[in-house]
């Protein structure tokens, strides 16, 4: 994609929260000047940071819409059907519309937008507000290859892009926009075990949150398998492996697992109330 193109994208957001705020900052990383982009958000409270960007804020997603070529749809997920209504005569062949709500399928949102609008479904997580994200995003039924060679160059500054079939999204929910916050507990958890040992837990937290910084980067850099890094650790008869018993005997994997699938089930109720919420 050319780098001259990003710079001349007129950028809207439906939404001022935190998704809206991380993928923001990795747009305007890149390419895109503060001048091109637009919020819109029916309150000012999180509008400030925005224009600490050098971003223009309203409260009318109208204004958005119509000064913008791509639209990011950054609202939870039962106000998108009175959202898209407000919007949808103002969308036209020239706009790109990218939903962030969570469960909201490909076909609701292509329900309540003009006929062959096109719509991209994108999962993004809370670290898009330091660029390092793990976004996944599914093309509607009129977006094209070259629609998503776009989003790709858009948001390459936020982290890992990867594009998959719409059934992924809800599991991308549960595995990577839910499990950024399982991290956090397993985190949290260290740094109470090593207080209960006799650490400050100022110091502790610390460790604690370089330990999964560095694991992370580890793992994500090396290239290998999970259990090939944790087995490198082991030592026969070594501290990590009675570590590791005592995790296994209180089920922390099994229960990981089921957090996965609760989140991922959660996401896919919630893309059925509100595809049943946008019929009424």
């Amino acid at each position: 994609m050319d780098p001259e193109m990003d710079s001349q994208l007129k950028i809207g957001f439906i939404g001022a929260g935190n998704m809206a705020f991380g993928i923001a900052k990795g747009i305007l990383s890149g390419n895109v000047l503060p001048a091109n982009v637009k919020v819109s958000a029916p309150s000012s409270r999180n509008l400030g940071r925005f224009q600490e960007l050098g971003i223009a804020v309203t409260h009318s997603n109208v204004e958005v819409v119509c000064g913008s070529d791509v639209v990011f749809v950054a609202i939870k997920p039962h106000v998108v059907p009175l959202v898209l209504n407000e919007i949808s005569q103002h969308v036209t062949d020239r706009h790109m519309i990218v939903s962030v709500a969570a469960g909201v399928t490909l076909a609701t949102l292509e329900e309540l937008l003009p006929e062959n609008s096109v719509v991209i479904r994108l999962m993004p997580n809370l670290p898009c507000l330091v660029q390092e994200g793990a976004l996944l995003f599914a093309r509607g039924s009129h977006a094209k290859q070259e629609d998503s060679a776009l989003l790709r160059s858009l948001l390459h500054r936020c982290g890992l892009v990867e594009e998959g079939p719409e059934a992924w999204i809800d599991i991308h929910t549960g595995l990577s926009g839910s499990g950024v916050a399982f991290v956090y507990l397993f985190a949290e958890a260290l740094a109470e075990g090593a207080v209960k040992m006799g650490m400050p837990s100022a110091l502790a937290h610390s460790i604690a949150s370089q330990t999964v910084l560095g694991a992370g980067r580890l793992l994500r850099d090396s290239g290998k398998h999970p259990a090939q890094l944790r087995s490198e650790v082991c030592t026969p008869g070594g501290t990590t492996i009675y570590g590791l018993h005592a995790l296994e005997q209180g089920g922390v994997r099994a229960s990981t697992m089921s957090a996965v699938e609760s989140a991922t089930e959660r996401a896919r109720e919630l893309g059925r109330k509100s595809a049943a919420g946008s019929r009424k």
